[in-house]
């Protein structure tokens, strides 16, 4: 086990399931439930960009695009976090649309490593399906937020 592991196995392989599910329904679930889920989703989603990067030759654009990607997605777990600290419904909106904004920005360069062919799409595809199942609940969320 490398030194650099956050999780522990058990943790890892708990998180790991959640994104073999492909559809989550979240009515019987509370607030804090649903929230939790997310927090652990948008966690295995950096480890998994971090991962990516991991696999990345070290040619320039290679370690640029998996920089950003790092970045950008360590950015939406760590804003998320904040969303569910948020003081007033205007900062859980607002944090909420930077989390949003920052997966976004993290699907982009995930597509970015396949358009310009660093990694094979095939080894992205749960990667990306994931993200873009994220950034839809999420924007749900903060549509039901803003009306």
């Amino acid at each position: 086990m490398s030194e650099r592991t956050i999780y522990d196995n058990e943790n890892l392989q708990e998180l790991e399931n959640l994104v073999q599910e492909a559809w989550v329904d979240y009515s019987g679930q509370s607030k804090s439930q649903f929230l939790d889920d997310l927090e652990k989703r948008l966690k295995l989603f950096m480890l998994r960009c971090v991962k990516v990067y991991r696999t990345l030759s070290k040619d320039y654009d290679a370690q640029h695009f998996g920089h950003q990607l790092i970045r950008s997605s360590s950015s939406a777990a760590a804003n998320f976090r904040a969303v569910r600290r948020g003081r007033s419904q205007k900062e859980y909106f607002a944090k909420l649309s930077v989390t949003i904004e920052e997966l976004d920005e993290s699907l982009f360069w995930l597509e970015t490593l396949i358009y310009i062919e660093l990694v094979p799409e095939h080894r992205l595809a749960d990667l990306v399906d994931e993200g873009y199942q994220i950034l839809k609940i999420l924007s749900k969320s903060r549509k039901s937020v803003s009306d």
